[in-house]
């Protein structure tokens, strides 16, 4: 018989205290990768800043990518997650309070690889478990509380960077002291109930009845999606502000903090309705194919955008409708996952969608940019948003 995932359900306390433990893995990237490590840089090498953060960007993410799927599939092997959590959570903060040490961009970088490495031990494991011990009838809404974590990661970054709040060193450890207040409690008071089912392979001839969504057409479909619309959303992040400038001079810095702050806030609520929608109706790739439509829609009005205000709403229709779908699709891929033996090196590998646009978004804006402008990225945006809506089109008519 081939398993479901229909049976029992995840306690809440689980799936909170899970939640917050993986807001606590992107408070523990996120603030110092867009705020600290810039202005330490810019402190060791004031002249050659940008090409600082360059190399550093290249090398972390390849450090990153092999450690994710490295300790993904140590975790696999050994059978066990927490261990590997505390001891990432632990190597990982005592790396970052020791960022200021490097006197050299050299070193800087030799350290940050290090750090990533560290840091994925927590983070491969961590985003196993939610595979391991959340049923398909709540995979809509753990993608939904997902979305709290960048949320969180940016309320912290803002917190640490208060004026007077904390000398350079003293920022370093306020990240590290609430990454560990918020991934502890999964560690030490999670609990969660077995999940028998979770942890039997696939049946390799998938059908229209598998609750599961296992085929092996559906895991290329759900990495390639992802992968697209990760390019699109890198591009719009790195390139808004001077994009924005573009049509309106007197656009800044904060003017576009407030912009990103209104989407996070926003992508949170939408998120846990349409998670929750989805697994009360058994629809999980609706939400995925609604959000890319809207998606697609935003990048239109930002294409055609002639003025600042058309230019923020495309955006935003844009910014609210990705966080949907990331967050819904980081719930949703542990359902085509085939064999929970290789759960966390398979992660790994999906977790390449995260790493890979870091090393092609600047080179398409190079290519298209000077040729076509802003605008014109833009539709070529949409229509790699509009392939993700294909693929994973062709999935949901699978799943009939």
């Amino acid at each position: 018989m081939t398993p479901t995932r229909d049976g029992p359900l995840q306690s809440p306390r689980f799936l909170a205290l899970y939640a917050l433990a993986v807001a606590g893995g992107a408070t523990a990237y996120l603030p110092f990768l867009t705020i600290l490590l810039p202005l330490r840089i810019s402190e060791i090498a004031e002249n050659g800043a940008i090409e600082g953060v360059a190399y550093i960007a290249f090398g972390g993410a390849i450090a990153a990518s092999i450690g994710n799927i490295a300790f993904g599939w140590i975790s696999d092997r050994t059978g066990r997650r927490i261990p590997w959590i505390l001891a990432g959570l632990v190597l990982s903060s005592s790396l970052l309070v020791l960022m200021l040490r490097p006197q050299s961009i050299a070193s800087l970088i030799g350290l940050i690889l290090v750090w990533q490495l560290a840091l994925n031990m927590m983070l491969a494991p961590l985003s196993a478990m939610g595979g391991d011990f959340v049923p398909d009838l709540q995979k809509g809404t753990l993608g939904g509380l997902l979305s709290v974590a960048p949320a969180l990661a940016a309320l912290a970054g803002a917190f640490v960077t208060i004026d007077d709040l904390a000398d350079a060193q003293g920022r370093l450890w306020l990240v590290a002291g609430i990454v560990c207040a918020l991934v502890l409690p999964l560690c030490l008071f999670g609990n969660p109930r077995p999940m028998p089912a979770l942890m039997e392979p696939l049946s390799p001839i998938p059908t229209v009845e598998q609750t599961r969504g296992g085929s092996a057409g559906a895991l290329p479909r759900m990495w390639l999606a992802r992968l697209l619309l990760q390019i699109s959303e890198a591009a719009l992040f790195a390139y808004l502000l001077l994009w924005f400038r573009d049509i309106d001079p007197t656009f800044g810095g904060n003017d576009a903090a407030r912009l990103f702050a209104v989407v996070i806030a926003l992508s949170v609520p939408a998120s846990l309705m349409a998670g929750r929608w989805s697994d009360r109706v058994r629809k999980p790739f609706v939400p995925l194919l609604g959000a890319l439509s809207f998606g697609m829609i935003g990048l239109v009005l930002l294409g055609f955008a002639s003025d600042i205000q058309a230019a923020k709403a495309g955006y935003i229709v844009f910014g609210l409708s990705s966080g949907v779908f990331l967050a819904l699709h980081s719930a949703q891929t542990l359902r085509v996952l085939p064999r929970p033996q290789t759960r966390g090196r398979d992660l790994g590998i999906f977790n390449l969608t995260n790493t890979i646009p870091s090393l092609v978004m600047p080179w398409l804006t190079l290519l298209l940019v000077p040729q076509v402008g802003f605008g014109g990225l833009a539709f070529v945006l949409a229509g790699l948003t509009a392939i993700s809506f294909i693929l994973i089109l062709g999935i949901k008519r699978k799943r009939r």
